[in-house]
This record gives structure tokens, C-alpha cells and sequence, in this order.
């Protein structure tokens, strides 16, 4: 099965089949090269296909060998980089870098990476649409690993936040890159699990993170303190990292090295029902307006601003948080790690259930209940040393929240069509997440540990509100698949389709039939809203 080829498409081909794919070689009106997506002017160049369940299962094989493990690690470090601060902070960074204890200072350190990225996401945008995807991503991780490097040698206040401005700069392009990334090779039920991996990197950092700092912590150095050490081993290691992204990340599946002609033909043709294409290196204004006219775009914005208040905070001074409840440095540090395992069964359980269900929308109001319990049970216990073990376990049921973005990602991406408009759409959900980073740690103060009040209370009513804004989203999605489904009776299509691009490709072939027209715009480089046969998730 590993050396069969896609089966060129035959003079006595179905009906349906014929319909489905008939477009590979009609460009139609408007679809010059200009204009159409990568893709479509790749398909129009070759011979037509029909990919098998057994050929499909083959390249996502080979996709998923490649691609992930970049993105795995990637991620990994970059979330590694980000919470070297609150590491270093339980290690002495306030003091040794003369940090004001009763300022803002601390909070800043943790808000200024995001205030770079918010600056940078417009610039991002642009770039992720007109530069080659695999070696931008790659560049971006260099400079911030030579960053990173150099936040060893600041000593003070001015130093430090200068060098996390930087860091958060470069770091401002991995995670829409990503997104980018995943929409690119993945069919819409691939891409929540696929999105979810990489973000649960998140939680595989709170374990080995912490595990690591507790031993760079133990180094005894004259000429460098132990935050220095941290910056110093983490930056180096990035670097050596940058080097393989820039040998093996590819910039599409056009592009692929790792794939032989055919696999490219079947990688391009699978996506074809995702009606969201796969890059067009071309600007489009018109996306541009429509991304900031649509009212699913903010309703995501203001559900990722809502979780990464709270991320942000919790992030900052999550340890200082364990630290407070009455535990020496050392054993702050360990007890972070559970933190970190919850989080990658929340990460990866909640896709594991979007997928298995085909609903995002349930799956995130069932993550936001725990953070909700267990900001209610650190505010309402005391500190005392008997409460250690229920403020614990408080402190753990909050960090379920990470599983919230990546749904939220996936959501938006998965309802988004059209090359600049998803690109743009991401990344003002960036903008979003990049604000609620810088406002998370200020609700947060050292000079009010042990029960930092303000910063839980905040937390609380935000999960709270993140439930509404889904319940509002559900509603709207509704409305918009009704007004699609009129536009095809309009049309003379069926109003009902089946959306393939969530099905698996056996069962896809069984209800072929149905769907004949479905899919022949898919690479045309058109919006979710103009394009009638996009179906909408929720």
C-alpha cells in the first residue's frame, strides 16, 4: 500500500465524482492566477484524482511524521521561554535584578512580551499571507532563541524589559503561524486534535519545566545568578531548535519535499471540503473588511480575551500563587508539576471530545466549570497550613483553562474561508489573547499575596462570561448555516448537505451522492460568508 498512487480520474467515472472534482481544470470566472488559491492553480497543472480512504490515511501518516513534531516542539519551547519569568521569579529575580517589590514592575515583565505581540499582529497578518510560511516560522524562532540568549546578560529593571520586548516580537508569529500551519494540512476533523497537541505543550512545560528549573536552580555560579542560568540554558537550546525548522518545515504542501508528486496531488485534493483553500500569497482588502465586519469574529476575540486574562495572571504567578499557600522555593516548583499534567489532559481531552462529538461549543462550557470551583474554593479557604492540600487542589482545578483556547482557535479557523481573511481573523484573535496577557497580571500583585483577592474575583466572573459569549456564538452560527441553506434552494442546490471535510473519507464516499456540487469553490480564495456551501461548526 506504501508505493500506491492516486487513481487518475477515469472517462467513465461516477457522476458525482465527476461533479465533485470537476473544477481542478475550470478556473470559472474571477479565478486567474492572481486570485485563485496555491492550490487550485497546483491542481489545474496536473492530472485530476480521487483519493482513497487507503491513500488519504497514507500521506496523513506521513504529515502527521513531519509536520507535528516541528509544531510539538516548536511550541514547547516557546511556552518554555514564557514562563522562565515566573520560574526565575521564585528563584530570586525580584531581588536579584533589584526588581520594586510594591510596584508594577514584576507584572510588566510579564505583561510586556504581550504588549509586542499585540503591536505585531497587523504586521504579522500581512506577512503570513505574502512570505513562504515554513522559513518565516523558522527565522521568527531563531531571533527569539538569540533574544532569549541575551536576556542573561540584563540586570535590572530597564534590561529586562527591553530584552522581553524583543522576545515577545519574534514570538508574536509562532502561534497564528501555527494555526496557519494546521489549516493548511489538515481536513477540519483533523484540526482540533492537531491544534490541541501543540498547545498542550503548555502543560508538558509546566512538567519538565519544572523539573528542569528545580535542577538549573541548584547551580551554584560567582559570576551569574540563577535566572541568568535559566535565560542563558533556555535561548541556546531554542537556537539549536531554529536550525531544524529551517531545514524541514516545509512552506505548503505543494511545496513538500518529504512527498512524492502524487502525495502532493492527494495532500492538496483532500482538503478540498475543508471550502477554506490553502494559501494564495495574495492580499486581499475585501477579506480584510469582511474579517472586521463579521460578528463571529469579535465574539471570538472576546472569548479569548476573557481566558487569557486569567492565563495571563495565572502564568505570572501561578508559582508565587503555590509559594503564598506557605512552601519553600524548591518545593514550589514541584508542586507546579501536577498543574502541568492537568493541563494536558484538559488540553487533549477537550479535542478528544470536540472531535469525537463534532461540537466545540459543549466542550468548552464543560472547561470552564472547573476553573470556576476552584477559583471559588481558593477564595473561600484560609491559609493556614492545614488548607495546604484544599487550596492545591483548587489551585489544579483552575487549570483546565488551557483547553479553551486551542477550541477557540480551532472554532474560529474551522468557520473562517478565504486565505487573508482567516489569517487576519487570527490575528485579531491574537489581539485579543495578546490583551488579556497584559491585563492578567496586573489584577495580580505581589503585596497582596497570600489570598491576591482582586486577581480571583476577576478570574471568577470571566470564566462566567466566557459561557455566555459561547452560548451567543451557538445562536449566531445557527442563524448564519439557515441564511446559507436558503441561498442553496435559491441556487437550485439542496438545502441539507453533509459536510465532508468532518467526516472520515469511507464515510465521505458513502453519502458522495448527496454532494455532488459541494466543494467546487473550495479553492477559489473565497469568504465563508459569500460562499453558500460552507457549513458552519459549532
Amino acid at each position: 500500500m506504501a508505493d500506491q498512487k492516486p487513481q487518475p480520474v477515469d472517462p467513465d467515472i461516477s457522476k458525482n465524482e465527476a461533479e465533485a472534482i470537476e473544477t481542478v481544470e475550470k478556473p470559472g470566472p474571477g479565478t486567474g492566477t492572481k486570485r485563485v488559491d496555491k492550490a487550485a492553480e497546483f491542481l489545474n497543472q496536473n492530472e485530476r484524482v480521487v483519493v482513497s480512504h487507503e491513500d488519504n490515511k497514507r500521506v496523513l501518516r506521513k504529515i502527521d511524521l513531519v509536520i507535528l513534531p516541528i509544531l510539538l516542539s516548536v511550541y514547547c519551547l516557546q511556552s518554555l521561554d514564557k514562563t522562565t519569568l515566573s520560574y526565575a521569579s521564585v528563584f530570586g529575580i525580584i531581588e536579584d535584578a533589584n526588581l520594586n517589590p510594591n510596584s508594577d514592575e514584576y507584572s510588566w515583565l510579564g505583561s510586556i512580551v504581550y504588549v509586542a505581540q499585540l503591536v505585531m499582529q497587523p504586521l504579522v497578518a500581512v506577512l503570513l499571507v505574502k512570505l513562504p510560511i515554513g522559513k518565516f516560522c523558522g527565522i521568527m524562532v531563531l531571533s527569539w532563541g538569540i533574544i532569549l540568549c541575551g536576556m542573561a546578560g540584563a540586570k535590572n529593571f530597564g534590561g529586562l524589559m527591553a530584552t522581553r520586548f524583543l522576545l515577545g516580537t519574534f514570538e508574536a508569529a509562532v502561534a497564528p503561524c501555527f494555526i496557519a500551519v494546521v489549516q493548511m494540512w489538515y481536513k477540519r476533523a483533523e484540526q482540533t486534535n492537531r491544534n490541541a497537541a501543540w498547545y498542550a505543550m503548555l502543560g508538558v512545560v509546566n512538567i519538565l519545566g519544572s523539573l528542569l528549573t528545580y535542577g538549573l536552580g541548584h547551580i551554584v555560579s560567582d559570576k551569574l545568578h540563577s535566572y541568568q542560568i535559566i535565560f542563558l540554558f533556555c535561548g541556546l537550546l531554542t537556537v539549536i531548535v531554529s536550525i531544524f525548522v529551517l531545514i524541514f518545515m516545509p512552506d505548503s504542501p505543494m511545496e513538500a519535499k518529504f512527498l512524492t508528486h502524487d502525495e502532493k496531488l492527494i495532500a492538496v485534493e483532500r482538503l478540498r471540503m475543508n471550502q477554506m483553500g490553502v494559501s494564495s500569497r495574495v492580499w486581499k482588502w475585501d477579506h480584510v473588511l469582511e474579517a472586521f465586519l463579521d460578528i463571529k469574529t469579535w465574539l471570538w476575540f472576546s472569548m479569548l480575551t476573557a481566558v487569557s486574562i486569567p492565563s495571563g495572571g495565572i502564568s505570572t504567578f501561578g508559582p508565587l500563587i503555590i509559594q503564598a499557600f506557605g512552601f519553600g522555593k524548591f518545593a514550589t516548583i514541584l508542586f507546579n508539576m501536577p498543574f502541568g499534567l492537568v493541563q494536558m489532559i484538559a488540553t487533549l481531552g477537550g479535542a478528544w471530545l470536540a472531535t469525537k462529538y463534532k461540537k466545540k461549543s459543549p466542550i468548552l462550557i464543560l472547561l470552564c466549570i472547573p476553573p470556576i470551583i476552584g477559583i471559588i474554593i481558593m477564595m473561600a479557604v484560609g491559609r493556614k497550613k492545614g488548607d495546604r492540600a484544599v487550596l492545591l487542589v483548587g489551585y489544579y482545578l483552575t487549570s483546565f483553562y488551557p483547553g479553551i483556547s486551542p477550541l477557540i482557535y480551532s472554532w474560529s479557523g474551522q468557520n473562517t474561508g478565504g486565505d487573508t481573511k482567516r489569517k487576519v481573523t487570527t490575528s485579531i484573535l491574537f489581539v485579543g489573547a495578546s490583551a488579556g496577557n497584559i491585563i492578567g497580571p496586573h489584577l495580580f500583585k505581589p503585596a497582596e499575596k497570600p489570598r491576591y483577592s482582586r486577581g480571583l474575583r476577576s478570574n471568577l466572573a470571566l470564566f462566567c462570561t466566557i459561557v455566555v459569549l459561547v452560548l451567543l456564538a451557538i445562536s449566531y452560527i445557527k442563524i448564519l448555516n439557515r441564511k446559507h441553506a436558503a441561498k442553496r434552494v435559491q441556487m437550485g442546490k439542496s438545502a441539507v448537505v453533509v459536510d465532508f471535510s468532518m467526516e472520515k473519507t469511507a464515510e465521505s464516499e458513502e453519502v458522495g451522492e448527496m454532494n455532488a456540487r459541494v466543494g467546487d469553490k473550495a479553492f477559489d480564495d473565497i469568504t465563508d460568508l459569500k460562499n453558500e456551501d460552507f457549513i458552519y461548526l459549532y
